[in-house]
């Protein structure tokens, strides 16, 4: 009888064609990903060539020696920049997830004065580009005597909006009574925070600590502007010195090569928190 129904079972063709239509995308998507990666292994006799050529026939790593070659030539070698953006994307991305988390419980799960208003406040935060808070926090950030140092890089990106709506939203699911038991055991607050809040808080955190990785590493505001010595530079300021300095054409090779460096990490962090913002987008909250 179970082969009956195995044999007589239709085919879903609407399924079918779904997951072919979505591999598909998937695969197209990834297609500027794998250029880059074959790019920068290319000799310079494949850089040129007319029509392009996707994938790499003679592959080469001269293209990484000419990056460390370019940029030792000063007295700052590559290695710094990369130290330096993975210190400041650090921080922000584990300041930004504390303060927020910080931020979010009380306003999720506190009758605290006001809280609708800071709410509203936060979400109004949203609605504004960080470019107009450049200005006073560089007159803040200059005035304090922070300049050329990683405070300066780190500290203004601290209270991210998106963090606390996000972390708001998420604890709001969370039942009350979950957090009354935990008093009743005898908990303080703080040990409801780290014990119970935070850990229910990982798909949250996970999904935050993506977006603001992602804009930290890849963005050289931060270290044109607060800093002034050379040791003080991140990746991607580094980077856009490459690109637009003298014989462009001929680093053609190398700018890929930084270029690949550069979006490893972000890959990285992806493939490690893309489980929990999965559970973050379909999260349904708990029920009492």
């Amino acid at each position: 009888m179970h082969q009956g129904i195995v044999k007589g079972r239709k085919i879903d063709w609407g399924a079918i064609f779904l997951y072919t239509f979505l591999t598909a995308a998937g695969l197209l998507m990834l297609m500027p990903l794998v250029y880059m990666a074959t790019t920068s292994i290319k000799p310079v006799s494949e850089l040129f060539l007319f029509p392009p050529r996707f994938f790499v026939v003679n592959p080469t790593f001269l293209n990484f020696r000419d990056l460390l070659l370019i940029t030792g030539t000063s007295f700052v070698p590559f290695s710094r920049y990369i130290f330096n953006s993975l210190i400041v994307s650090s921080g922000i991305v584990a300041g930004g997830v504390l303060v927020s988390a910080m931020a979010a419980y009380p306003l999720a799960k506190h009758n605290m004065p006001f809280r609708n208003a800071i709410f509203n406040m936060v979400v109004l935060g949203l609605m504004f580009s960080p470019l107009v808070l450049q200005i006073p926090q560089y007159l803040l950030i200059s005035q304090s005597g922070l300049m050329n140092t990683y405070f300066a890089l780190i500290l203004p990106y601290l209270a991210a909006p998106i963090g606390m709506f996000l972390m708001t939203q998420f604890l709001r699911q969370i039942p009350d009574a979950l957090l009354e038991a935990a008093r009743i055991d005898g908990a303080s607050e703080w040990k409801v925070f780290w014990v119970v809040v935070m850990p229910m808080l990982k798909p949250a955190i996970s999904t935050f600590a993506l977006f603001s990785f992602i804009q930290a590493w890849n963005d050289p505001y931060p270290a044109m502007v607060y800093t002034t010595q050379e040791d003080m530079k991140s990746l991607p300021l580094a980077i856009q010195t490459i690109s637009g300095g003298a014989g462009v054409i001929a680093r053609v090779g190398t700018l890929a090569a930084a270029s690949f460096l550069m979006i490893i990490p972000t890959i990285l962090v992806f493939i490690i928190t893309q489980r929990m913002v999965l559970q973050t987008m379909a999260h349904s909250g708990l029920k009492e």
